[in-house]
This record gives structure tokens, sequence and C-alpha cells, in this order.
């Protein structure tokens, strides 16, 4: 086994979802232990009710591993993600259409600084304008992957698969 990691899914979506689906299969057919952990209950609280019982649910995944994940992330999966990761570690993150903030809620998005970090967003999406993860990336100095697509970046799972076996090597290499 190479490690362990968290796929976090979007807002009223689902553990099965598409892109969350493609890579777990992709990490687990190199021997990573993957989750996906269901946020479906949380979501039922809304918008910006859904956010501390979701950081809490991811917490505690990751407090019950013997060693810190990977944790990937899709939209508000992204969000929450990178605030757990402020309280626990992480071995990385690969963040999909993060919000750079919630409305409603008191917190705006950051993660751990130090680990190895790939943020990837559309030009074309109109539920988290890139704006947000642009001003983000630049003032913290991290890679992101600006595409072509939408929120749901479904036109380019083949550029987000590769980025992500990116990050795969690199962490193996690292270990």
């Amino acid at each position: 086994m190479r490690g362990q990691i968290i796929l976090s899914h979007g807002l009223n979506s689902e553990p099965n979802a598409t892109k969350v689906s493609a890579l777990a299969a992709q990490a687990e057919a190199q021997g990573w232990q993957t989750q996906r952990p269901d946020y479906r209950d949380d979501d039922a609280r809304g918008h910006d009710g859904c956010v501390a019982p979701r950081i809490a649910r991811l917490r505690a995944t990751i407090e019950a591993l013997p060693t810190p994940p990977l944790l990937v992330g899709s939209s508000m999966g992204a969000f929450v993600s990178g605030l757990a990761s402020l309280d626990v570690p992480v071995l990385g993150l690969l963040l999909l259409a993060t919000p750079s903030e919630i409305p409603g809620y008191a917190r705006a998005f950051d993660l751990r600084h130090g680990v190895p970090t790939m943020l990837i967003h559309g030009w074309r999406d109109d539920v988290c304008p890139p704006e947000g993860m642009q001003a983000f990336a630049g003032k913290h100095r991290l890679p992101l992957l600006l595409l072509d697509d939408d929120h749901r970046l479904g036109a380019n799972m083949d550029v987000i698969s590769a980025q992500f076996q990116g990050l795969l090597d690199q962490l193996a290499t690292a270990a």
C-alpha cells in the first residue's frame, strides 16, 4: 500500500460522483487506499450550514488513519479539505473548482502551507468564479491550472488525471 487518499465530493453530489470515482480508481490501481466520505446528510443543512459538519466528518476520517492522507476535493469538498488541513496533518492537496469563500460561512478558504498542493479551476466556472482562486494562488504562490471548462470540469478529466498522477508520483518519490 502506498498511502491513504480521502476524496471529498461537492455539495449535493455523492461519493460515487464522476470525478472522485475516476480519481479513486486511478489511485487504487497503483496501490493507494481510498475513502470517499458521504456528506449528503451534512449537505441537507444548506450551503453554509454544511461546512462545519463536513469539516468535522473529514477530520474524524483523517484522525482515524495511521498516517496523514492526501486530500482530494471538488467544489465544497475542496473547500472543506483545505480548511481541515489547517487542523490535522495531510500529505498533500488536490483541489478542484474551489470556492474562495462560502456566503454566510465565517471563514474564507485557506489551507495548510508547506504541503504539496495543486489547484485546478475552470475559466468558465460560474458557480465559483476563478478570480478568487487566482488571487489565493498568487498570494500563496501555489500552482493553479486554469482550464477552458465550467464548474464541473467534465471536459478535462484527462488533464485532471494527468495532474493527479503527477502529484501521486511526487508523493511516492518523497516517501
